[in-house]
């Protein structure tokens, strides 16, 4: 083989190698971890596709990443250990930022404003926390929701608590007589008893919860998500996932269309 051609070939053979490079590096799979039956965050639709309001959020962020967005769905409290393992590069499931978290884990800008709240069977009688003394009452493992009650056994008086993963067996065993009430995301509920007449949201528990994606501690990701995130609050791409799953539009001063600091502990 004459030199000329040999290096003609070894210079084709390097720029081929670029472009697949560059595609795959541009094209890098993304993983996300997230409790699937977590409505309206992430949840299987009728035809068993993973949709919801996270899912919108990730697969946006994907996109701007130059990423493909692949979801794992963990247990709620196997995400924390999940990203600082490196199985996941990033979780959602309506992941409350804490102090106490951001010890261990970091987190983008939040992009919802949240309380916890009480949900009961509508001929229940029950019309608020007062009404749960002495009953057991349904929470998700690990949540934040799990953390309020612990910490509130003595004022409100609730005899028990049993833990679930995700609102759907919780909410059964609500139906089903098995829980007198159950303490979760207000917005998640909101959604979910719409249209179910035999459910109600009887009160709002202000805890000033602010939701994001959680990292590995100090991940790069973190800092590059956010950038997407904050773009997504200027151009109004945030809003517009936002009126999709909750039907209105986010109010002014929200976490959802106000473009924040990422947390510190």
């Amino acid at each position: 083989m004459q030199v000329t051609t040999l290096l003609r070939r070894l210079r084709w053979a390097g720029a081929a190698a670029l472009v697949v490079f560059g595609a795959s590096a541009q094209g890098a799979e993304l993983n996300v971890g997230a409790n699937v039956g977590n409505v309206p965050w992430e949840f299987q639709d009728a035809s068993g596709k993973i949709v919801g309001f996270e899912v919108d959020l990730m697969t946006e962020v994907g996109k701007r990443l130059g990423s493909e967005v692949k979801f794992v769905n963990i247990p709620f409290a196997g995400l924390f250990a999940a990203v600082q393992s490196g199985q996941i590069d990033a979780a959602v499931s309506s992941i409350t930022i804490t102090p106490k978290r951001l010890e261990s884990v970091s987190f983008a800008q939040p992009y919802y404003d949240s309380d916890q709240s009480l949900t009961v069977k509508a001929d229940s009688g029950i019309t608020g926390l007062s009404g749960m003394a002495g009953k057991t009452v349904g929470v998700d493992t690990g949540s934040t929701g799990d953390i309020w009650v612990t910490a509130h056994m003595a004022e409100t008086k609730i005899a028990s608590v049993s833990k679930y993963e995700g609102l759907q067996p919780a909410m059964l065993d609500l139906s089903a007589g098995r829980i007198d009430g159950y303490i979760s995301d207000i917005p998640a509920l909101l959604y979910y008893v719409k249209d179910k007449p035999q459910f109600k949201v009887v009160e709002r528990i202000k805890t000033g919860e602010q939701y994001s994606v959680m990292f590995a501690k100090d991940a790069p990701l973190a800092a590059k998500v956010n950038d997407a995130i904050s773009a997504m609050k200027k151009d109004g791409t945030m809003a517009s996932i936002y009126k999709t799953w909750f039907g209105a539009d986010p109010e002014s001063g929200l976490a959802t269309v106000t473009v924040m600091d990422m947390p510190k502990p």
